[in-house]
């Protein structure tokens, strides 16, 4: 099959989820063959609803979207389906193709090579093979592969990656990148990693909120911004120069006007010209809207010491072993945690917050806000609003309104979380924390799924945070902007 030809067109495709919530509106745009782009638009914009379109689980409402006749398509999705975690590794990979395929252990260790997991995954107990180990067993870091690995052992011509690069650690971001260079069929990628985005693709699919429309550009995210920013400043200038000549001739159409007789026919050409200049003022490209300036206030009556740590648990050599430290944390003192995928960072998180780790005691009475990655500690049958209203100590409807205002979703206040895109519901469990006041605040990778305009804002935020903080994150840019204390390596 040539390069030049097409390998998916949108013509004319319109979608809305119900009548309140439209998402694409005629939206047109085309693919080469071997074409390499990003997808890019704000939280709850429709990307993922995009991907479901071309993968055929949804039908545009009108309008048509085409994929090259023959040609196959798969898609690796954000997170593993509740329903999927209690499956075997085998049997998960099995799922991704419609008819049953035989002796599939070999081309899932190949695939587990791709993705650099290969030698990494251990075996579970008494000898039980990787192919037989449960889902949930997996750290956040290799579910992320291993959904990679799903995608890729259909040997696709259209790839679909939804934020592959989400809890990866810098090593397996490297990996992905190198794999996706080298990638000599059609990639598409969602993504809030401009540098990871920025290393392979070659040009960028931008879908606006407002106006439900794809706009289609040549070049790096970096060079998109420029190219945006450039078409604002054109289109500002473009309507201040004839909002300039449109005053203009009003006040000389109004002076014509008062003159009567045929000066008045004078004044009706006028209006008539200024009609038609303000016709072709344009619209300015509105850019995403960033979540407001906020602050997480401590708990008020934290006194003395807040966490203790003389030991915590890490695996080591596919062993979990308990390891020994001296490390007190009281009010204003944040501690980073490190470690490369599947040293143990989100267990040892998730058992601190739940008190049942050994060797780590909190303070009695200490309120613990904690942000998960799969964000389980949400209850997906929740509408947004109960969902804030239950962290408040004191439930002040107006307070709720305000802070969901400053995180951008008043709109999906009668929303269910589980309706909510991934990065919605990261907005949500931010809003949450605001509300909670927490004494203990832990955070595992809270950029995830987030819009990078926003991750500067929570940045201030945890910087700014005055009571006790542990952060897990694999993204240097984001925790260099945040004051950290202590640092706590799992891997030395």
């Amino acid at each position: 099959m040539p390069k030049a030809e097409t390998i998916l067109s949108f013509e004319r495709a319109s979608f809305e989820y119900g009548h309140n919530k439209p998402i694409l509106d005629e939206v047109n745009f085309s693919l080469r063959l071997g074409a390499k782009f990003a997808l890019m638009g704000q939280n709850g914009a429709g990307k993922s609803t995009i991907f479901q379109l071309i993968i055929k689980k949804l039908a545009p409402e009108s309008g048509k979207v085409n994929v090259g006749e023959g040609l196959s398509t798969a898609l690796s999705r954000q997170v593993i389906a509740r329903d999927e975690l209690s499956l075997t590794v085998r049997e998960f990979f099995e799922r991704c193709f419609s008819e049953k395929v035989y002796n599939i252990d070999p081309r899932i260790d190949e695939v587990l090579e791709v993705v650099n997991l290969k030698g990494h995954l251990p075996a579970g107990k008494a000898g039980e093979k990787v192919h037989e180990r449960i889902m949930k067993s997996f750290s956040g870091g290799q579910q992320a592969r291993l959904l990679l690995a799903s995608a890729l052992i259909q040997n696709p011509d259209l790839l679909l990656l939804d934020e592959p690069t989400n809890n990866l650690d810098k090593a397996g971001i490297e990996h992905l990148t190198q794999f996706l260079t080298n990638y000599n069929k059609t990639v598409i990628v969602i993504s809030h990693d401009a540098n990871f985005l920025n290393a392979f693709t070659e040009g960028v699919l931008y879908l606006d909120l407002h106006t439900q429309k794809i706009e289609q550009y040549v070049g790096n995210y970096k060079d998109v911004v420029v190219e945006i920013a450039a078409r604002i400043e054109k289109e500002n200038k473009k309507n201040a120069q004839l909002a300039k000549e449109i005053q203009e001739n009003k006040d000389k159409a109004n002076f014509f006007a008062h003159k009567g007789g045929k000066m008045r026919n004078v004044a009706k050409k006028m209006r008539d010209k200024i009609e038609v200049m303000e016709e072709n003022q344009v619209d300015v490209r509105k850019e995403d809207k960033t979540i407001r300036r906020f602050a997480i206030f401590h708990q008020p009556d934290l006194i003395g010491e807040v966490l203790h740590i003389s030991a915590y648990t890490a695996m080591k050599n596919h062993k979990m072993v308990s390891l020994k430290a001296d490390i007190s944390m009281g009010k204003n003192r944040h501690l980073l945690l490190k470690g490369p995928n599947g040293i143990g960072k989100s267990t040892l998180l998730e058992s601190i917050a739940l008190g049942t780790a050994k060797g780590i005691t909190i303070a009695t009475g200490v309120r613990v806000g904690y942000y998960r990655q799969d964000f389980s500690t949400l209850n997906f049958d929740d509408t947004v609003y109960d969902s804030l209203m239950a962290v408040m100590e004191k439930q002040v409807e107006e307070n709720l309104r305000s802070v969901g205002a400053g995180f951008l979703i008043p709109r999906m206040m009668k929303t269910r979380i589980g309706d909510l895109s991934e990065g919605q519901k990261g907005l949500v469990a931010f809003a949450r924390l605001v509300l909670q006041k927490p004494g203990l605040l832990i955070l595992d990778e809270p950029t995830n799924h987030i819009n990078f305009r926003h991750i500067p804002v929570i940045a201030k935020a945890l910087d700014a945070y005055q009571g006790a903080m542990i952060l897990v994150s694999h993204v240097p840019e984001f925790v260099s902007q945040i004051r950290i204390d202590e640092i706590l390596d799992l891997e030395k």
